[in-house]
């Protein structure tokens, strides 16, 4: 009895609180628009009393210097085919509210919708196809919000993780091809957030979800994890995510850790400026490991199994010019990811082999190794230019150099067969050209209502 009294006490000024006069919306009251990874915009452009809609158009084009024969691109989820012209994402949908009752509904079309899922390997347990079912949704959730501090949000279905602190959507972010530290952790959660405000300028969020960036569950564990957001003011931003679970398709014993920390600061300021009117940099670093079933976290052992860890860094700096019409972005990155279990794995005919950890059905001819222990680092930098006439459009030109110490990569050959058509009959010689290092030059049109 003494217990249950005790969680009364604790949810009922929740409810009680839930027609309270509302206090300023948290971070309102911060200029946080030059954040890498959020909304560049002052306000949402037709924001209305019960529905703020949301439309996003990605278009992009990019040119490998490998030229790949199939047009594949290798290791990217913001890009999918070499030398075309690519609508990435499509995104519509927008925010719902009455009075307490919310709602959030993005869904997505293009490339993304078929990219982003592919990831997911938890869709090969039980029936229901889930990669189809969600694929054409990028985030959609339902909840409640009590008025309690400066709010807590109680939100059930699928949201954004921003673990790697880039944003899903490019149209918030600072680089379009995102580091190995972004691109190789979630994009999405499929589970239960809650978000309490206990101050103006900070946030903490609590997860309780089907796993790592997927659909349904590995291992009858739902993964835990958190975040915690402070903006002791409008020139700095510090955040750090924290993620345990299971998710090792049939090895339950194998459970996962992962911290995600980043800081951003504007170091200059002067809006108004013709000349340099804006400075900001953000650095991301990342650690975790995977431990049981046949793998030892940060340490090889001849009993327990081979390292396996993710190690990841990635830094950059932003210039704005011209009353912040014009920026220019430099920076990149490095990973150690000893198992591979984060790398995204190459497609076609490099695509793994079946087997417990990597249960897919899409194996290739001649796959790419993702065993316990196989080593993976890299590197990648990239330097751009865009253009913001207005909050709401955004041209971006960015060079991008990538390299590991494996070949990984599609080569001029491509992954898909000798003339790059899947219909092509394979023959025993040929295998999927794959190299280790790679240029490319990208072209995004980005839209934002």
């Amino acid at each position: 009895m003494k217990k249950i009294n005790y969680l009364l006490a604790w949810f009922l000024p929740f409810v009680l609180s839930a027609q309270d006069t509302l206090l300023p919306e948290p971070f309102s009251h911060l200029d946080l628009t030059w954040c890498n990874g959020s909304d560049h915009r002052t306000t949402p452009t037709l924001q209305g009393k019960h529905f703020t809609p949301v439309v996003m158009v990605d278009a992009n084009y990019t040119q490998s210097n490998h030229n790949p024969i199939d047009n594949t691109v290798v290791g990217s989820t913001a890009l999918a085919r070499n030398n075309e012209v690519q609508l990435s994402a499509v995104h519509l949908g927008g925010d719902f509210s009455y009075k307490q009752a919310r709602a959030h509904i993005v869904t997505q079309f293009g490339t993304r919708s078929t990219v982003i899922p592919r990831n997911d390997l938890s869709p090969y347990k039980g029936q229901y196809q889930l990669a189809d079912a969600y694929r054409y949704l990028a985030e959609a959730n339902a909840g409640f919000h009590f008025n309690k501090w400066y709010g807590i949000n109680v939100d059930m279905g699928m949201f954004m993780s921003y673990i790697g602190l880039n944003s899903y959507y490019q149209t918030e972010n600072w680089e379009y091809q995102a580091s190995f530290t972004s691109d190789n952790t979630p994009w999405f959660f499929n589970g239960i957030r809650v978000q309490i405000f206990p101050k103006r300028n900070l946030k903490m969020e609590a997860w309780i979800i089907n796993g790592w960036q997927s659909y349904g569950m590995y291992n009858h564990q739902p993964g835990l994890g958190g975040n915690i957001t402070w903006c002791p003011n409008a020139s700095l931003k510090l955040l750090s995510n924290n993620y345990y679970g299971a998710d090792a398709a049939g090895v339950p014993q194998r459970k996962r850790f992962h911290s995600d920390n980043s800081l951003l600061c504007r170091y200059y300021n002067g809006p108004n400026k013709q000349g340099i009117s804006r400075m900001a940099l953000s650095l991301t670093g990342d650690f975790g490991c995977e431990k049981g079933g046949g793998v030892n976290g940060f340490n090889s052992s001849l009993v327990a199994g081979p390292a396996q860890y993710f190690l990841s860094a990635m830094l950059y700096n932003r210039i704005w010019f011209h009353k912040n019409t014009f920026a220019i972005t430099m920076g990149g990155g490095v990973i150690d990811n000893p198992g591979r279990y984060l790398v995204l794995a190459p497609t076609g005919q490099a695509s793994p082999l079946p087997n417990p950890i990597q249960p897919t059905s899409t194996a290739g001819s001649k796959p790419f190794s993702m065993n316990p222990g196989d080593p993976f680092k890299g590197y990648d930098c990239s330097f751009n230019l865009e253009w913001t006439p207005e909050p709401n459009f955004a041209v971006r030109l960015e060079y991008v150099y990538r390299k590991v110490n494996v070949p990984y990569f599609a080569g001029p050959s491509g992954v898909t067969s000798p003339n790059g058509y899947t219909t092509n009959a394979l023959s025993p010689e040929w295998a999927p050209d794959l190299v280790n290092s790679e240029s490319r030059i990208i072209l995004a049109i980005l839209f934002r209502l």
